[in-house]
């Protein structure tokens, strides 16, 4: 497997779709940067939480760098893995590959840690650049919690990727054809993305229906069925992480909360163990999410019939 490890690896940080894709991280980092140095100085930040403002802060037109990030990560995933099976399966090299002393199951193992490796190297090397370039700017160094819950990020952001690289992965193993496993791919990244946002208040107002004069108590039970059906999207378990990992503010963390509740509320940060235990769902779900689509296109991969052309 390492030979296949290292032999993609090369392909991958040799070929122009992998360097179109460094350059827009390097793009979304210098992005990020202006935009900090726009609002940070704006905002009413925590005191222990000033350095993760390089991350979270919105200019007056160009959105944060983890905004960017969750845009670009499953675009990245899926252009990794869209065509790792079937361009090789394609192009008859596939069957020459596998005719050398090498597994079949090193093939796709190899494949998918090099594009893990890939998502972890772009990931890494935007968070140290905004890091270095905003340390200077701001003269304000991390303190222990800020560096932990940045690591925390990082690895809930490379599981978020790797369950795109997963899934595109799978239809790559699945379809024949290039072309309908990239269609693929996009069409569910925007139902996660986009039309889950339209069919979850939908059927939250179909099951809970709310009117101007509806109690409270229904008003939070349809925004908590809302928010339950949006939680079956990726997107939105890796953004309600991301919020409660770099914005652990108590009101924003916490979900729906009455009018009542928000009264006896102090504005406090929450803690690095309280906002663990907040997206301890949410990691273990994209973990899950990742090894599921692996474990998928693994066991197809292994019962396919691979012939020469």
């Amino acid at each position: 497997m390492t030979a296949v490890l290292r032999k993609e690896l090369a392909d991958y940080f040799t070929s122009i779709r992998f360097i179109i894709f460094f350059v827009l991280t390097l793009f979304a980092a210098a992005a990020g940067l202006i935009a900090a140095s726009q609002g940070i100085r704006q905002l009413n930040l925590p005191p222990d939480f000033v350095f993760l403002g390089l991350f979270t802060t919105s200019g007056t037109a160009i959105p944060s760098l983890v905004s960017l990030l969750a845009l670009l990560i499953p675009l990245i995933g899926i252009a990794l893995g869209f065509d790792a099976i079937n361009s090789e399966r394609t192009g008859g090299t596939l069957s020459r590959l596998l005719s050398q002393p090498v597994f079949r199951d090193s093939v796709i193992n190899g494949k998918f840690l090099a594009g893990v490796v890939t998502l972890a190297v772009m990931i890494a090397t935007v968070m140290g650049l905004v890091a270095g370039y905003g340390l200077r700017m701001i003269g304000v160094p991390p303190n222990p919690e800020e560096i932990i819950r940045l690591f925390i990020y990082f690895v809930l952001t490379v599981f978020y990727g790797a369950f795109w690289l997963g899934l595109a992965m799978l239809f790559s193993v699945v379809m024949r054809r290039i072309a309908s496993s990239l269609l693929i791919c996009i069409g569910v990244w925007l139902f996660f993305s986009i039309f889950i946002l339209l069919i979850a208040p939908a059927i939250a107002n179909a099951i809970a229906p709310i009117s101007q004069n509806s109690p409270e108590a229904e008003i939070i039970r349809n925004a908590n069925l809302r928010g339950m059906i949006m939680r079956i999207s990726p997107n939105t378990l890796y953004s309600e992480a991301m919020g409660a990992l770099l914005l652990p503010q108590v009101v924003g963390s916490l979900g729906v909360i009455s009018t009542s509740q928000a009264s006896f509320m102090i504005a406090n940060p929450l803690s690095l163990s309280q906002s663990l235990l907040l997206i301890w769902p949410h990691l273990t779900s994209l973990i899950s999410l990742s090894a599921i689509c692996f474990a998928i296109s693994y066991v197809l991969f292994m019962r396919q019939e691979i012939r020469p052309t």
